[in-house]
C-alpha cells in the first residue's frame, strides 16, 4: 500500500513540475513581439517614396508643387526667385485596400502625365524578430500631351513608363528613421530627350527623417542614377536628384516644405528628367500636402 502511495505521490509531482515548466514556455513563446509603427509620417518624404501605406479605407488626396528656379540663368528676382513659374503640379489620391495595400492615381502637370501606383507592405519591422520593413512600389505612367514632331508617339504604348522598386526602411529610434530603395524605370524611347541615354534606368535612393520637435521633422532624400547603367558621354547634363526639407504634422494634414533640384515630382518623370544642379542655381522651392479621410465605418466605444 506504501509503495501504491509513492507511485501516486511521484505521478503527481512530475505532473505539476511538468506544467510549471509547460506554463514558463508559455509565456516565453506567447510574448508579443510588436510591429514599429510609423517608421515615417508620410508615404512620401521629398522625392522618394517611403515604406507607409494608407491605413485600411482611408483615402489620402495629395498636392505636390515645384516652382523654378532660384538662382542661375533662369531664377534671381526677374522670376521673384522662381515663385513665377510652377515646373511641375501634381494631384493625387491615394487609398488603402487593406492596411498594408494602397492604390493610387493621380496627374501631373509635366508631359500631362496620369499615373496609377501601387504599393505593397510585404515585411513589417518588429521589436525582436524583424530589423527592417521592405515595402514594394510600382507607378505607371501615361503622357497624354501633343506630339511635338511627327512619328513621336505613333503607338499608343510608346507613351507608357514603369517604375519598379523595392523600399528597404529601419526605424533605428522613436525620432530617427532610414531608407534605401533600389528601382529600375523601363520607358520607351520615345521619352529619351538624349540620343545615346539608355531606355531602361536603374536607381537607387536613400533617405531619412530626424523628428526635432513633437510635429516638426527634417527630411532628405539622394537619388542615384549617374553612375550606375546611364552612360557618363551624354551632350544633356543630367543629375542625381537631391531634396531636403522641413516636415509639419497638423492632425489630418501632412505638410512638407522643400528645396530640391528636380523639376518633377512623381519618380517617372525625376529619375530620367533631372537636368538642374545645387551648384548652378538650379535648386528650387517646393511643398507637398496630404488630407487623410477615413472612409470606413466609425469605431464605437
Amino acid at each position: 500500500m506504501k509503495n501504491l502511495y509513492l507511485f501516486i505521490f511521484l505521478i503527481a509531482f512530475n505532473c505539476s513540475t511538468a506544467q510549471d515548466i509547460d506554463s514558463v514556455l508559455d509565456q516565453i513563446t506567447t510574448e508579443k513581439d510588436y510591429k514599429i509603427q510609423a517608421t515615417f509620417k508620410s508615404p512620401k518624404l521629398v522625392l522618394l517614396e517611403t515604406n507607409e501605406t494608407q491605413k485600411a479605407k482611408n483615402l489620402s488626396f495629395w498636392v505636390g508643387h515645384r516652382f523654378g528656379d532660384i538662382g542661375g540663368d533662369f531664377g534671381g528676382s526677374h522670376t521673384l526667385f522662381g515663385l513665377d513659374v510652377a515646373t511641375d503640379l501634381y494631384l493625387g489620391f491615394d487609398y488603402g485596400i487593406t492596411d498594408d495595400l494602397t492604390v493610387g492615381i493621380g496627374r501631373s502637370k509635366f508631359n500631362e502625365t496620369y499615373n496609377a501606383l501601387f504599393k505593397y507592405r510585404l515585411v513589417s519591422q518588429k521589436e525582436k524578430t524583424m530589423p527592417l520593413s521592405i515595402t514594394l512600389f510600382e507607378q505607371s505612367s501615361f503622357i497624354t500631351r501633343e506630339p511635338f514632331f511627327n512619328n513621336e508617339f505613333t503607338n499608343g504604348t510608346d507613351r507608357i513608363s514603369h517604375f519598379f522598386q523595392a523600399i528597404f526602411t529601419r526605424k533605428f529610434t522613436p525620432s530617427v528613421s532610414f531608407l534605401i530603395s533600389p528601382g529600375y524605370l523601363v520607358r520607351t524611347e520615345d521619352q529619351i530627350e538624349d540620343v545615346g541615354d539608355n531606355k531602361n534606368l536603374f536607381s537607387v535612393g536613400i533617405g531619412g527623417r530626424v523628428k526635432v520637435f513633437k510635429r516638426i521633422s527634417l527630411i532628405a532624400d539622394y537619388t542615384i542614377v549617374n553612375g550606375l547603367s546611364r552612360p557618363d558621354n551624354l551632350s544633356t547634363a543630367y543629375y542625381n536628384p537631391l531634396g531636403i526639407g522641413i516636415e509639419l504634422e497638423t492632425g489630418g494634414h501632412v505638410f512638407s516644405l522643400n528645396f530640391q533640384n528636380s523639376q518633377y515630382i512623381t519618380t517617372n518623370n525625376f529619375i530620367p528628367n533631372t537636368t538642374k544642379s545645387w551648384s548652378d542655381g538650379g535648386v528650387r522651392f517646393g511643398f507637398a500636402i496630404s488630407r487623410n479621410f477615413n472612409l470606413g465605418p466609425k469605431d464605437i466605444e
